[in-house]
């Protein structure tokens, strides 16, 4: 396992650490304005839903809304491709927002920088949301969009070469996407897996947790579930031989910093291929900031995804 580059935490990062804090406080205040609103009722769940925070408008042609269909499941996706050359991969991109908020179009912008800085096409995921689609909903889509990709990528991006990534519960879904891909044998392609401040852990087993043992999303996800650590609720559980070259970035103030931690150990116990990047107070959600700590953390997923590309 790659922890890091020459430390835990690069030294290069120290100069954004203030600009962080100021950020990462604002974002507190925020949250727990937010908090006082009941998402478990339909009211404050709209709100909730609604009251994200507003992302720019991505620079270059608009994303293209398809309809991914495999096994006889149909799901929409936003189809973000580079400009200025053919695509040397394709990348699965699945939203976080707790399994019950946010949606594919709120990565546009993400994606369209992601598109262009690593000259791949970006595929991103419209899976349905809890409570009104729990588990397995939302690993179900995540794997339709997955082996449409598989059957769709040469002739439509011209390129086989794949990798899947996601933030929070995104991470989540990637990995029990991949899970379900290696199951069947058709892993393989994918040759690379950006994971962001994953909850790797629903069931409440391990320490970190259950620091979120009261939060909303456990109960409209799986809140009907009775064994939680079914690896394809809580991939750290799972058998995770066999899989692509892993990139887990991370705040240190993330309160999913363990879960993160615990998740490279298991990839590298079982003989994966981790590079593990842990940035300086930084909180959950930091990759969204405008601010330099969140711009070299994505220049750093660029930058590796594109090498993972490039061999």
């Amino acid at each position: 396992m790659r922890v890091g580059l020459d430390s835990l935490i690069d030294p290069r990062l120290a100069a954004f650490v203030e600009e962080a804090r100021e950020w990462g406080a604002a974002a507190a205040g925020a949250k727990n304005t937010h908090a006082e609103v009941d998402p478990s009722t339909p009211e404050g769940l709209e709100a909730h839903r609604t009251g994200l925070s507003q992302r720019p408008t991505p620079d270059g042609p608009p994303a293209e809304e398809v309809i991914a269909e495999a096994g006889g499941r149909r799901v929409p996706v936003r189809v973000t491709s580079p400009q200025g050359g053919s695509p040397r991969g394709v990348y699965l991109e699945v939203h976080g927002g707790g399994f019950y908020m946010s949606s594919a179009a709120r990565s546009d912008f993400r994606n369209r920088q992601l598109a262009d800085a690593a000259g791949v096409a970006v595929v991103s995921v419209d899976y349905r949301l809890a409570p009104e689609n729990p588990w397995p909903a939302a690993p179900d889509d995540c794997e339709t969009a997955a082996l449409w990709l598989l059957d769709q990528a040469g002739p439509r991006f011209g390129t086989s070469r794949l990798a899947i990534g996601g933030g929070s519960a995104g991470a989540n879904l990637a990995m029990t996407t991949l899970l379900r891909l290696r199951d069947k044998g058709l892993a393989a392609p994918f040759v690379a897996a950006a994971l962001q401040y994953g909850a790797f852990d629903l069931s409440l087993q391990t320490p970190a947790a259950r620091k979120f043992a009261d939060e909303y999303y456990l109960q409209a996800y799986v809140g009907e579930v009775e064994d939680r650590t079914n690896p394809d609720i809580s991939p750290l559980f799972g058998d995770l031989h066999d899989l692509p070259p892993a990139l887990l970035t991370v705040g240190a103030l993330d309160l999913v910093l363990e879960d993160t931690l615990l998740m490279a150990m298991r990839l590298s116990a079982v003989g994966g291929d981790v590079d593990l990047r842990v940035y300086p107070d930084s909180g959950h959600g930091f990759l969204g900031f405008p601010i330099a700590m969140a711009r070299a953390a994505n220049e750093d997923i660029e930058s590796w995804l594109a090498e993972r590309f490039a061999v």
